[in-house]
């Protein structure tokens, strides 16, 4: 009896532990995302930063985060895959985001196809992730496929009630099909997922809330929607798409659900470019690399600024020069 009183407590003790971790993980230890009393939320997007940590040639991804950092004051970093790609894998992590963490900024990250090819598994990059302060990346979302499905809703500047949404997904690794090469695809899950969750958000607010989704692969549309000779894109497209072979349907699950007003993604490094299609902003966030991968544009970050009550934004390339490049304000820059 008085060792199964012992085991009892020991579970119950566990458990309490556990409850502790998940709302440390699901609250970001206290920080919660708010359009700004002159009604303005802005994000930077860092992508493909293929930290190093041994190599001294990722110092200069670091220097631009700073810079970037002081220059734009973001209310959110979200980092868009291909963050870390080299081992120490958790020395890398501490060093791409200590400039964040320091500013006391919360943080956002989905994973891309290279994350997990060094020391750490893609469960345990996620499971590392979510114990560093201000982040608010969810790793585990009951059967769905991927690690770090989840959205982030964005408070009105009174606090009282949702304002605008921002879907973080990942769009995989690899093709898991034998006989079909290349990048993985969002899965059935995934999309199932989405769609439940824009519709619970509908209801819940009593509206479609403005929402953005990050991941880290382009998906099929890229290219459409770069030749749309309708609605010109802006920006620079040095590379072609390194799109999936497969086209899952994630782009028509947006369409139908009418919430998402933009993709922003990385994977191809020397493309930047923001484009439009059926309505929809298919962007592209700028490299943020240093000189450990290739790479035909000087690294920077993407910016993207919302505005309360407006179904829209503005977004421009910042450089590691402080330069402020392709200034684009959707929709408006495409109505022609």
């Amino acid at each position: 009896m008085v060792i199964k009183s012992k085991e009892r407590t020991i579970k119950q003790w566990l458990l309490f532990l556990s409850c502790i971790f998940l709302i440390n993980t699901s609250f970001a230890k206290g920080f919660e995302l708010k359009f700004k009393d002159n009604q303005k939320f802005k994000i930077v997007q860092f992508t493909d930063t293929h930290i190093k940590a041994n190599n001294p040639e990722s110092k200069a991804a670091i220097t631009m985060i700073n810079k970037v950092l002081d220059e734009e004051n973001p209310d959110l970093v979200i980092f868009t895959g291909d963050v870390v790609t080299g081992n120490p894998v958790i020395h890398g992590w501490e060093m791409v985001t200590e400039p964040i963490i320091e500013r006391d900024i919360p943080f956002a990250v989905v994973l891309g196809n290279h994350d997990d090819e060094n020391e750490l598994s893609r469960e345990e990059v996620a499971n590392f992730v979510v114990k560093l302060h201000g982040n608010l990346f969810i790793p585990h979302t009951k059967g769905v496929d991927g690690f770090g499905n989840y959205v982030l809703p964005v408070k009105s500047s009174s606090g009282s009630a949702n304002a605008a949404l921002l879907y973080c997904m990942d769009s995989n690794a690899y093709s898991t099909i034998e006989g079909i090469k290349g990048y993985g695809w969002f899965q059935e899950s995934q999309i199932n997922w989405y769609r439940k969750e824009s519709q619970k958000q509908k209801k819940e607010n009593g509206r479609v809330l403005p929402a953005l989704a990050f991941f880290h692969i382009p998906l099929v549309e890229y290219t459409e929607a770069y030749k749309n000779e309708k609605h010109p894109p802006i920006g620079v497209r040095l590379e072609k798409e390194c799109s999936p072979e497969i086209n899952s349907g994630m782009f028509t699950a947006m369409l139908e659900s009418g919430d998402v007003m933009g993709t922003f993604v990385g994977h191809d490094h020397s493309n930047d470019y923001i484009s439009y299609l059926h309505g929809i902003a298919l962007a592209y966030g700028r490299f943020s690399g240093g000189k450990t991968t290739y790479g035909e544009l000087s690294n920077g970050a993407r910016v993207i600024e919302l505005t309360e009550n407006e179904r829209g934004f503005k977004t421009w390339i910042r450089t590691n020069q402080g330069e402020v490049l392709l200034p684009v304000d959707f929709p408006s820059d495409f109505d022609n």
